[in-house]
C-alpha cells in the first residue's frame, strides 16, 4: 500500500474539504484521466483496488499514472474502550481529494480500453468521478 516513509507528526486533525482542486485539475501525462466530482478522502487500499483494476482491463498495456498519494493518517480508538485518554493511533492513510482533482491517467491505450478502465475503476472509489480527455492547448505548453 502507499504511504509517507515518514512524517513529522504521527497524528493529525481531521481538517475540512471545502473548495475546488487548484492543483492536479487537469491531464498532465496521459490522454486520458479520471477526475473527482465530489470531495472526499480516498484510502492507500482504494487507489491500489482502483490501479489494479485499470492494469488488468488493459492487460498490462498502455501506462498508467497514479496522481494522489495518502499522505494523511487516520485514527482508530481500539473497539469497546471508553472515553478519554487520549487519540488513537494511526489506522490508515488517506489522500484529501476536492472536486476537480485528476485522480488517475491513462494513455498508451484505444479510447474505448482506456474509457472501459477508468470506468472499472471508479467504481473502486468512494466518490463520483468523471473521464476527462486531455486539452490540444495543454499538450504544447505544459498545461499553463
Amino acid at each position: 500500500m502507499l504511504m509517507p516513509k515518514r512524517v513529522k507528526y504521527r497524528r493529525q486533525q481531521r481538517g475540512r474539504m471545502k473548495g475546488k482542486a487548484t492543483r492536479g485539475n487537469f491531464v498532465s501525462y496521459g490522454e486520458y484521466g479520471l477526475m473527482a466530482t465530489e470531495p472526499c478522502w480516498i484510502t492507500a487500499n482504494q487507489i491500489e483496488a482502483a490501479r489494479i483494476a485499470m492494469t488488468r482491463y488493459t492487460k498490462r498495456g498502455g501506462q498508467v499514472w497514479i496522481k494522489i498519494f495518502p499522505d494523511k493518517p487516520v485514527t482508530q480508538k481500539p473497539a469497546e474502550t471508553r472515553m478519554g485518554s487520549g487519540k488513537g493511533s494511526p489506522e490508515y492513510w488517506v489522500a484529501v481529494v476536492k472536486p476537480g482533482r485528476v485522480l488517475f491517467e491513462i494513455a498508451g491505450v484505444s479510447e474505448e480500453a482506456a474509457r472501459e478502465a477508468m470506468r472499472l475503476a471508479s467504481h473502486k472509489l468512494p466518490c463520483k468521478t468523471k473521464i476527462v480527455k486531455r486539452e490540444a492547448d495543454q499538450s504544447e505548453n505544459g498545461g499553463e
